[in-house]
């Protein structure tokens, strides 16, 4: 990578080049601005995040503590401050990724207004939201990489060189807050076609993960609501091509697929799956399903027959003319789909989970790896589980197997505040905190993810903010709970006329106009209070 004396080197002997037309171009300038803006396009952002993730995946493989996390966003000045919260308490990026959440697109960005998790938004505005939230990654840069500018000046004209070099080497060893984004593609929206298309637009916008699930497109359903329909492997498998054909169009060749399976809680198909011979995969598809047999003489109209082992059986369908599986299948099927998905082009698998406990999801990967050996998963650890009340009973239940008196508890009251300080509770949130690191040891897990977590700390921060302004509280109720908060927590957006650029601006204009320069940065900018 070109260092910052390099590029002001370059940058002067194209400005002596130009026989003294640009002379009122400072080189440092430039070398500045193109720092800030090391990202020119999508594709640029694709292939750099996607060598990460493939540098990750590797790591994960000789070691599973090195497993990596995200947070799900919903617009790109969200992404933008966790990147900055991380940077700032951790001192890196490092195996730390975004998650764009379909679920989030559909309920807080659709010109629809709210909706469900089932593929009813507009489809563009999943790239539009990938390419706001590298939009606003690229301001992040843009404003430390500027501060870091000012303190390079100040120190120059202090004549410490000292500090000086300290600047020289933090800017170009400088770590940007651009991160792999892991994309919802959700079950295609449409035919393999319409997931190519989409795919396309999703990677030029920087995406360099995306991840789609097998339920049928017009039928899709949020994965941890009832009612979702699969459909047969073929199909699924043409849209995972279609988004590999998708990244090896646009020269991303890293480009990783995760491939969701909602089999675990899918109890429904609408097709019957095609099939040549007996054992092959459209077969093993239809071995799940729930048949009877029949005499051939008492066929019906329009019946669907499949002839098994030389009996006539016939799958049942509903009046959704929707063909159901056999209950109990679901973990089977699982890994059916899993190993399919990896025989296949996948990278990543993700499991669809309705609770999150370590050793079911272990369960399904142990299978799954004694074909193929380092299979990883992407896991959702979902706000749409009740984590307190899944861990006190999983702790409830380890200790009854163990012979431990727990007729102190109520099994299905554990989420009562009157155990919260009881051993139980304590036990179950020690189990919750390690919960990342156990499951990456022992399930597999490469890559977990909270898929709706500031939709939730929204809601929660904005009526506690509520409550205290229109209350009592007042004024005090903002300048207590939210100002005096970031003042001392140190967030950079309480300075938000800086966090909106305004200093990269005012950078700009001395840049263009020199000393003629109207900069909103003076003495009277009431953001120096915050200094």
């Amino acid at each position: 990578m070109t260092t910052y004396s390099q590029a002001i080197a370059e940058t002067q002997k194209l400005i002596a080049s130009k026989g003294g037309t640009w002379d009122g171009i400072s080189a440092e300038s430039v070398a500045r601005m193109q720092l800030q803006n090391r990202f020119n396009t999508g594709l640029d952002i694709a292939r750099y995040t996607a060598a990460i993730m493939r540098r990750d995946m590797a790591a994960y493989d000789a070691d599973p503590a090195q497993y990596t996390q995200s947070l799900g966003c919903w617009h790109g000045f969200i992404g933008q401050q966790k990147l900055i919260a991380i940077k700032k308490h951790f001192g890196s990026t490092k195996r730390r990724y975004l998650y764009l959440s379909g679920w989030m697109v559909a309920a807080l960005r659709s010109d629809f207004g709210p909706l469900p998790d089932q593929s009813m938004h507009e489809k563009t505005s999943v790239p539009a939201l990938i390419e706001e939230l590298y939009t606003f990654l690229k301001q992040a840069d843009a404003r430390e990489l500027g501060m870091m500018f000012r303190d390079l000046d100040k120190a120059r004209a202090a004549g410490d060189t000292a500090k000086e070099k300290v600047l020289l080497d933090a800017i170009d060893n400088y770590e940007t807050h651009v991160v792999p984004i892991i994309a919802d593609i959700d079950a295609g929206f449409g035919n393999a076609e319409a997931t190519y298309l989409l795919a396309k637009k999703m990677i030029e916008a920087g995406a360099c993960a995306l991840q789609i699930e097998n339920q049928v497109s017009d039928e899709k359903q949020c994965g941890h609501q009832d009612g979702k329909v699969t459909v047969p492997h073929e199909d699924f498998l043409a849209k995972v091509r279609a988004c590999r054909y998708a990244f090896l169009e646009l020269g991303i060749e890293d480009g990783v697929v995760v491939t969701r399976t909602d089999s675990l809680g899918a109890g429904l198909t609408k097709q019957i799956a095609y099939s040549k011979e007996p054992g092959d995969i459209g077969d093993q598809y239809n071995s799940f399903l729930d048949c009877e047999e029949i005499d051939p003489a008492t066929a019906r109209n329009g019946d669907v027959v499949l002839n098994r082992n030389g009996k006539l059986l016939r799958p049942k369908r509903l009046p959704s003319n929707l063909f159901q599986f056999r209950e109990g299948t679901g973990a089977d099927r699982c890994v059916l789909d899993c190993i399919n998905s990896l025989q296949n082009g996948a990278d990543l698998l993700w499991i669809e989970t309705e609770k999150p406990h370590i050793e079911q999801i272990a369960s399904m990967v142990d299978r799954i790896r004694e074909v193929i050996p380092n299979a990883k998963l992407v896991y959702n650890n979902s706000p749409s589980f009740n984590w307190t009340l899944n861990f006190r009973q999983q702790v409830f239940d380890a200790w009854a197997a163990e012979g431990k008196d727990v007729s102190a508890y109520d099994r299905a009251n554990l989420m009562s505040v009157i155990y919260d300080q009881t051993d139980l509770a304590a036990e179950a949130d020690e189990r919750i905190r390690t919960f990342q690191r156990d499951a990456a040891a022992r399930a597999g897990i490469f890559h977990h993810l909270i898929t709706l977590p500031t939709y939730h700390t929204a809601a929660l921060s904005t009526d506690n903010l509520a409550r205290e302004y229109f209350g009592e509280q007042g004024m005090l109720g903002y300048v207590k709970g939210v100002q005096r908060a970031e003042i001392r927590q140190g967030i950079a957006c309480v300075k938000h006329q800086n966090m909106s650029g305004s200093d990269i601006g005012d950078d700009h204009k001395e840049y263009f106009a020199g000393e003629a320069a109207l900069k909103a940065g003076g003495v009277h900018n009431t953001m120096g209070q915050f200094a």
